[in-house]
């Protein structure tokens, strides 16, 4: 494909190009296969039929568009040679003894290795390989009984062996439910075999395994069904949906099981099931008439309807990238699209080289940022569907019709994909490349996504429209996360489409990551006015789903991993579970804890006294970072300690830059916003009800919700964030303004019969979480330098109790400020104040209140 960002290695053989493969010369590569075997033992002594029959058994797959065959037992040259000149390639097994205590001694590991060695050397780097399996389904009891990390040792010694023998080879282990949990994230691709016969949870499991593969091809080794029980007909609908849904959801291949209903195990033939295609004289089944149908048609499947799709690819300054990026939607499969460039500005060359590609249409405007260009894309489209990349990325072929589909099966407004970096070719930028901090998606379940990348999103243009578009607030970043929560907001769900890939070109130095991280620190901000509800007290994105694509779980303090196995380690589908993580765990890689833990290193190294005790929070969060960047998934080939080095330096750099953006954008933000003006009187705090109270008379037949919902429109208009209560809390709306303050308001509807309503509005100020948190660093930090230096605790003792008074001070003036706001908000809804000094006389009626 042209424009592609990777060297496909034209002629070296099969390679992985992200969630696919590459064939020879560089086209994009299904596998589709069929289970060959195992056979009794024939005249030239390997467990195969008469040379004869393979080669018309494989003449007959090729009539049925099968063009790769699995074997379990290790091929004999000829066999071998058979295929290649069928034109078929061949998925080798490499069995072993993987039924018995395999790790028991030092003797049955070695005679593991030398099995699996003797395997390879057996097949002579055959040009008909496609790749070696290290094993198919060890048992559940093994695993358990020698530990899943010895295994996951043992098959990566494996993997590395048969990569030794022959170079280049592609290597991976068949896993399957029974041990989800054994992780083998070293082999090429990820191996499943897959038994299930409802299309629904076929559809989910699918899904899941494509989010433990993440950003490597997913071939389902196995699966199918028996025709002696359920029938014939029952067996081709079976496999007619299980390979739509399979190629559907984005696998690089699949394996059917099996080709012909001749099987023997343990040396004896199986007479009592009938899986083949064909029967055991080599007629085929009506099943084998659906598999053809399905592997010569076009794969992947089309979706059940194909609606126009706009592309829109907002660019500024984008020279180095945009053409690639053009290049590869030249080339997409999808059969009716648009693209349509909106060059936001740009002073560089990005127009002229927009313009050698005539099929795009071009609007160019002066610069305005983001978000806007996006929504002029999306008014100039005439698509049902606008899909955005961005102008340094490059799509798979395939990504429309992946995105669409996903969108009309599942009814959705909504859908998002992956974006890989593509490989680079020096230290930097592989190690920048993998930092984190770049863009992900974030899922609540398989999929369903509570935020997809903005370099690889798609909506329906009558609802993105319909909500207003992208708001302009927006100019660099942030503006898909925003348009993700309203469309949430709004009742909406967002699909996830794992096998919808773009390449997307990371920050390729230093200097261009930190830019990157504070123009993310900023966007935080202006977020965080927009949805305070879902940050934290450190001003950080609460996500309600895993994060991936991004070394965040890495970097968890204390998270472990939950497997399931069920009762006596029998479950078949033996999950692993992950616990999401706490503000607890993320605390060491905050921006308050990087200033606080630089603050007492420095007293600790002055001071002398107690500085180990004082430089702990700083090394707990090096620490943290070192861990980060070994586990980073580095490219091989500059996977050394300079690189991961760097790595961990800007895992720490990254939260104290954006940290700083994030508080100084925040401040801007509140000096920016308008003062309440003063509606009269105030009222005294009262300690018994922690705040104040006020009370309102309304004859309007009004419910709460309309003082409530006033309370957070005006504070809102100035600067203020407003959240509603989950349902778990006490109060009905929390109001926010500045790093400290905040308070929540409840509100008590009483009936007075007809439309009289009496409203008791409580409004308790409280601290922070970083206020509390900051006060209590202080005083650990007086008590551990009195024992060692009372000057130096004298100092923090003063410093904290200061910063008490400070914060009660400024709470005393916000709860003022909220008196004021509260009064504006009932004024605006027509509510009368009732029993304050100063106020106008009662409305008829009103009763009067203590």
């Amino acid at each position: 494909m042209s424009g592609r960002p990777i060297d496909t290695q034209a002629g070296a053989g099969f390679r992985v190009d992200g969630r696919f493969f590459r064939a020879p010369g560089g086209d994009k590569h299904f596998v589709k296969g069929v289970t060959y075997g195992p056979f009794t033992v024939g005249s030239h002594g390997a467990p195969f039929p008469e040379a004869a029959m393979v080669a018309r058994d494989f003449a007959l797959m090729k009539t049925a568009g099968i063009n790769t065959v699995r074997v379990f037992t290790v091929p004999p040259v000829w066999l071998l040679d058979a295929a290649e000149e069928a034109g078929l390639k061949v998925l080798a097994g490499l069995p072993w003894s993987q039924h018995t205590a395999f790790l028991a001694t030092p003797a049955s590991r070695q005679k593991v290795r030398d099995t699996v060695v003797e395997g390879v050397r057996a097949c002579k780097r055959h040009p008909a390989i496609f790749a070696y399996l290290i094993g198919n389904e060890i048992p559940p009891d093994m695993v358990r009984w020698h530990g899943a990390p010895a295994v996951r040792r043992l098959l990566k010694e494996l993997h590395a062996l048969v990569k030794a023998e022959h170079p280049g080879a592609l290597v991976s282990y068949a896993n399957f439910p029974s041990t989800e949990y054994l992780v083998v994230d070293f082999t090429d691709f990820l191996c499943f075999n897959v038994y299930l016969h409802d299309e629904h949870a076929f559809r989910r499991y699918v899904s899941r395994l494509h989010n433990i593969a993440f950003d490597k091809p997913l071939v389902l080794t196995e699966f199918g069904g028996d025709s002696m029980h359920a029938g014939e007909a029952h067996q081709a609908g079976l496999l007619s949906w299980q390979v739509e849904a399979a190629f559907s959801t984005g696998v690089a291949g699949t394996f059917i099981f099996a080709w012909t209903d001749e099987w023997f195990t343990g040396g004896h033939p199986i007479e009592d099931w009938a899986f083949g295609l064909v029967d055991k004289d080599r007629e085929p089944k009506p099943a084998f008439h659906e598999v053809a149908r399905a592997y010569t048609g076009h794969i992947p499947p089309p979706a059940p309807r194909m609606p126009r799709v706009s592309v829109v690819v907002c660019a500024y300054n984008a020279e180095s990238t945009i053409d690639q990026c053009l290049a590869s939607l030249e080339h997409l499969n999808y059969p009716d699209y648009e693209v349509i460039v909106v060059n936001d500005g740009s002073e560089d060359g990005t127009e002229a080289i927009a313009e050698r590609y005539p099929y795009c249409r071009i609007i160019s405007q002066e610069n305005k940022g983001l978000s806007v260009a996006r929504n002029v894309g999306a008014e100039a489209a005439t698509g049902e569907i606008v899909a955005y990349t961005d102008s340094d990325c490059v799509a798979d072929p395939d990504w429309l019709d992946f995105l669409v589909g996903t969108m009309e099966r599942g009814g959705l407004v909504a859908c998002g994909g992956p974006n890989f970096p593509p490989p680079e070719n020096s230290l930097v930028p592989a190690a920048v490349a993998v930092s984190p901090g770049g863009p992900c998606h974030v899922l609540l379940d398989d999929q369903i996504a509570e935020h997809i990348a903005g370099c690889n999103m798609a909506f329906r243009r009558d609802v993105l429209l319909g909500l207003g578009g992208f708001d302009p607030t927006f100019r660099a970043a942030g503006d898909d996360v925003d348009i993700c929560w309203r469309l949430q907001d709004a009742g909406y769900a967002i699909g996830f489409s794992a096998a919808a890939m773009v390449w997307h070109f990371r920050r390729n130095t230093v200097g261009a990551y930190i830019g990157q991280q504070r123009g993310y620190g900023k966007a935080e901000a202006l977020v965080y006015a927009r949805h305070p509800a879902r940050f934290n007290a450190f001003g950080q994105a609460m996500w309600s789903g895993r994060i991936y694509g991004d070394l965040s779980s890495a970097l968890l303090l204390g998270s472990k991993s939950r497997v399931y196995s069920g009762v006596f380690g029998r479950g078949l589908f033996q999950s692993l579970y992950e616990k999401p993580g706490s503000l607890a765990q993320y605390l060491p890689m905050t921006f308050e804890w990087g200033i606080v833990a630089l603050a007492l290193a420095l007293v600790g190294l002055v001071n002398g006294g107690g500085w180990l005790l004082l430089t702990l929070p700083l090394l707990l969060t090096w620490a943290i970072c070192i861990v980060g960047a070994a586990r980073a998934k580095i490219d091989p080939r500059f996977s050394g300690v300079k690189a991961r080095a760097l790595v961990a330096m800007l895992i720490y750099l990254g939260p104290l830059l954006r940290g700083y953006e994030r508080l100084k954008w925040r401040i801007r933000l509140l000096r920016a916003a308008p003062a309440v003006p003063d509606a009269g009187p105030r009222p005294p705090l009262s300690w018994t009800e922690r705040g104040f109270v006020l009370s309102y008379w309304s004859e309007q037949g009004d419910e709460k919700e309309t003082l409530l919902g006033g309370v957070m429109a005006v504070g809102q208009a100035h600067g203020y964030a407003a959240a509603m209560d989950s349902g778990w809390g006490g109060w009905d709306v929390t109001l926010s303004r500045g790093l400290f303050d905040r308070a929540r308001i409840l509100v008590a509807a009483e009936n007075h019969g007809g439309v009289k309503r009496l409203y008791r509005l409580r409004c308790m100020p409280v601290p922070s979480g970083l206020a509390r948190a900051g006060l209590a660093l202080l005083a650990i930090a007086a008590l551990l330098l009195a024992t060692g230096n009372m000057l130096a605790g004298a100092a923090f003792a003063i410093s904290g109790a200061a910063a008490a008074v400070g914060i009660g001070w400024q709470m005393h003036e916000f709860s003022l400020r909220m008196r004021r706001l509260i009064d504006r908000a009932a004024g605006e809804a027509n509510l009368t104040p009732l029993d304050v000094p100063g106020r106008p006389p009662m409305a008829t009626g009103a009763p009067r209140t203590a």
